[in-house]
């Protein structure tokens, strides 16, 4: 990595005057020597004293444990302690390029000193024990060198401080404690000594009180930051990381994690205790103390904010500020009708779990006192299991417990806010989130400061219900993963709609619609995050084969709360698929007419998958963009009776017949309606009636009658002596048409009628749909060129019949349609749109 690509721009400065800020600075952001040089820039913010706090390069301290362990094992620890002392000299080149520090005899004095103390492990010396005290916090000396370096040294004001100079710890029962007295002793005597200005300390190590060198123990540098925050009276301390701050989810799980503006101590603690990267509730303490407010900042993006942690947070949108997960539990379950009203049971079994050293998570207890059971580490459960059942091991014999009972392979999930303490419906949202997922809780436990909710789950649900969990409270209701199958005419209107709505939607920040898939017949793109829709179709160009299992599975993404997939390629073989996907959650959306009126078994499971799963809105494959499928819904259940359909269900149809007056040829009038786009490209799918009655089936099974499209009486009008040719020959012998329409138009007119293609469905389930002569008062002699119209009599509309007319035909306004839909399933999910 160059200089160059290392360097963060420079921090915002401190608005108000600091006067002593603490910085402290992980491993990860002092990776190599580019990276010392770039932090530099994040001290200029207005702070009269500045102190540094470094951790050991990435990975040194693993490294030197790795040492120590192969030389008490007699293993070769040579080469490892060779490239590790190449490693810091090549960064002690770079950063006192001219030597003016005595950097690289610095630390290979230091280096030395290392191989000698690993030469004596290997031989067993006496002092084994302090050395492998004192070992692993070398890397941190060597950092506090580089760092002081690239920051000028003592002719630019910066000090050095060991902290094993001054800082004196003692074991205590939360891990090692802090001498203050004596540390703040120490700490003034080097003061007097060195000055009050700027100066760079070592995290992680420290002195005991017998004066031998030790360590903080894991995250240790972080507790020195907050530790000599307070030593120094400081009124700001950062911790200087590789993310934006705080995450509401740990984003590898749940790639919709945010980062958060504030979190108090007490939720830094909560989330801490259940695995979040936070902070060890150890860290906060010093600061807790003072009322030391901690900033958590990412040094590769230090123009971010970060997250503020005080005493109290801002308020924010959500009540919940983190979700964590803890993996690799176990339940422990004590059961029996003995139990009830009996005093100290749960003493008894806690302290016997106390007893054999085992840690207990969570504990949850139902009112009736039946049972009480207890989240423990997995690595401990069988002990658990066994000093419970001994410490009832007669109440058991004698039938009043039936015994401890062990579930293996436990997560425990915890929601975390103080914005959760007296909010009505936190545990509704939560568990609405799971119940989506489909995680079933095996365990709920809820402290009475109402701060935290954690609930037992399945390990293989762990990750699928924190992505659920996340979008319940993180995520519009109605987030929408959606997949985009068929980029045709109609799909591609799809698209510019949707580009054109989504700002609208963003700015409204009622309804977030993710493309995040597009397919055609051959390949599909899938999007980790969303596809822009105006360039979706280009990214297909890039796509993978086409894989509609894995397409689905996609779409229904577990951090997102709702799958659709709009169908617009006129595909049986897609909507064969529709049952399977709609069982699985995903709502699905299409103009494809094949799903509502292919074959009644497939149908009736697609009903049947609706009543569990996903929702199968079809608007758009009878009308178009006209509410029909709506309408007829409407009355059916409302409790109206319907007795007859008729109408126009074809646009390119109603064109034809509404321009067709016998001056100009049916043929010219077909090559016309294929020119403007009217027709599919091959005019006889449109002329063979087939498309219209399919959408007449689509009406009669929406009415309840279970109707197959081999059942409607079609008259094509594409001659049988056409129907099977090319279609460049059927355009060559297009004229043959011309004669027979012309015959039933004059037949018509002579009898003072009209000539339509019409489809008509009938009290008794008869379905026809061809040629008609309907009377001079029919509707449909009265229509616009495109219209579709169709008359629903019902016993509510006997002698006046209900029309629905507009536009049946063109890609937009069947879009439209289709698009409607997608925001009447979003209305659903709470939108408002």
């Amino acid at each position: 990595m160059s200089s160059a690509d290392a360097s963060p721009p420079h921090a915002p400065p401190v608005r108000a005057v600091v006067r002593c800020h603490v910085h402290k600075f992980g491993g990860s952001s002092l990776a190599n020597a580019a990276l010392y040089q770039a932090v530099t820039a994040l001290f200029d913010d207005g702070a009269r004293q500045s102190a540094v706090v470094v951790s050991a390069m990435q990975g040194v301290t693993d490294a030197l444990i790795a040492l120590l362990t192969a030389a008490r094992a007699g293993q070769d620890w040579a080469p490892a302690w060779h490239g590790l002392q190449q490693r810091h000299l090549e960064a002690a080149d770079r950063l006192d390029e001219h030597g003016r520090h005595g950097l690289r005899e610095t630390l290979g004095h230091e280096f030395a000193t290392l191989r000698d103390e690993l030469a004596a492990l290997a031989g067993g010396s006496a002092e084994s024990e302090a050395i492998a005290l004192r070992l692993p916090g070398w890397g941190e000396v060597w950092s506090s060198r580089l760092m002081q370096a690239a920051l000028g040294g003592e002719a630019a004001g910066w000090q050095r401080l060991d902290a094993r100079e001054v800082l004196v710890v003692h074991p205590g029962e939360l891990g090692v404690a802090v001498d203050w007295d004596a540390s703040h002793a120490r700490l003034a005597a080097w003061r007097a000594q060195h000055g009050n200005g700027h100066v760079v300390l070592t995290g992680f190590v420290a002195r005991d009180a017998q004066g031998r060198a030790t360590t903080l123990g894991r995250n240790g540098s972080d507790y020195s930051a907050a530790i000599f925050a307070h030593l120094l009276d400081a009124d700001a301390l950062t911790i200087w990381t590789d993310v934006d701050g705080v995450l509401s989810a740990d984003p590898r799980l749940v790639p919709d994690a945010v980062c958060l503006d504030s979190m108090s101590y007490a939720e830094a603690c909560e989330l801490a205790y259940f695995g979040a990267k936070v902070l060890h509730p150890q860290t906060m303490a010093p600061a807790m103390q003072r009322g030391l407010p901690i900033r958590i900042r990412n040094t590769l993006n230090p123009a971010a904010p970060g997250t503020l942690i005080a005493a109290t947070s801002q308020p924010a949108p959500s009540p919940v500020k983190g979700l964590s997960l803890v993996d690799r539990l176990a339940v422990l379950e004590l059961s029996g009708a003995g139990l009830i009203g009996v005093p100290g049971t749960a003493e008894r079994m806690f302290a016997a779990l106390h007893r054999a050293g085992v840690s207990v998570t969570m504990i949850s207890q139902g009112s009736s006192e039946h049972s009480i059971c207890c989240v423990v580490r997995a690595d401990q459960a069988q002990r658990g299991r066994e000093v419970v059942e001994a410490a009832f091991a007669e109440a058991i014999a004698d039938g009043q417990v039936e015994g401890v009972r062990l579930t293996p392979d436990i997560a425990v999930l915890a929601a975390v806010g103080d914005g959760m303490v007296g909010t009505h419906g936190v545990s509704a949202r939560l568990f609405a989130g799971l119940a989506q997922a489909r995680v079933n809780i095996r365990a709920i436990a809820q402290g009475a400061s109402e701060r935290n909710i954690s609930v037992a789950i399945a390990a293989s649900d762990a990750t699928r219900a924190l992505r659920a969990a996340h979008s319940a409270f993180w995520l519009s209701p109605a987030t929408l993963s959606i997949g985009v199958i068929g980029p045709g005419q109609v799909g591609r209107a799809l698209l510019q709609q949707l580009a054109q709505a989504l700002p609208r939607f963003a700015e409204e920040g009622r309804l977030d619609l993710r493309l995040r898939a597009i397919a055609n017949s051959r390949h599909m793109q899938l999007a980790g995050k969303r596809l822009d829709p105006d360039a979706a179709i280009a990214a297909l160009a890039d796509g993978e084969p086409l894989d509609l299992d894995r397409f689905a599975a996609h779409v229904r993404a577990e951090h997102l709360p709702h799958a659709l997939i709009v169908d617009c390629s006129g595909s049986d073989a897609v909507a064969a698929h529709y049952p399977a996907w709609l069982a699985a959650g995903i709502h699905v959306v299409t103009p494809n007419k094949h799903a509502g009126s292919g074959p009644l078994p497939r149908y009736q499971a697609i009903r049947a998958a609706t009543r569990h799963g996903g929702t199968f809105r079809y608007e758009a494959t009878v009308g178009a963009g006209l509410p029909v499928i709506q309408t007829l819904r409407s009355l059916l259940d409302t409790g109206d009776e319907l007795t007859e359909v008729e109408g126009v269900l074809s646009g390119t149809l109603a064109w034809l017949f509404n321009r067709y007056d016998g001056t100009v040829a049916f043929s010219e009038l077909v090559r016309e309606a294929h020119r403007l786009g009217y027709t599919e490209p091959d005019p006889r799918d449109d002329l063979s009636g087939t498309d219209v009655a399919r959408k007449l089936v689509i009406l009669a099974r929406e009415a309840g009658r279970e109707l197959s499209l081999d059942e409607v009486a079609v008259e094509s009008l594409v001659p049988e002596a056409l129907r099977d040719v090319s279609k460049d020959e059927f355009f060559a012998r297009l004229h043959e048409l011309d004669a027979p329409l012309l015959a039933r138009y004059q037949s018509a007119r002579a009898q003072g009628l009209g000539l339509r293609y019409l489809a008509r469905l009938d009290r008794d389930g008869r379905a026809s749909v061809g040629a008609a002569s309907p009377a001079a008062g029919h509707a449909s002699l009265h229509s616009r060129l495109t219209d579709n119209l169709i008359q629903f009599r019902t016993r509510r509309y006997a002698d006046n019949p209900l029309v629905v007319q507009g536009p049946g035909a063109g890609p937009d306004v069947t879009a439209a349609g289709v698009f409607g839909d997608i925001l009447a399933i979003a209305q659903t999910l709470g939108a408002r749109a």
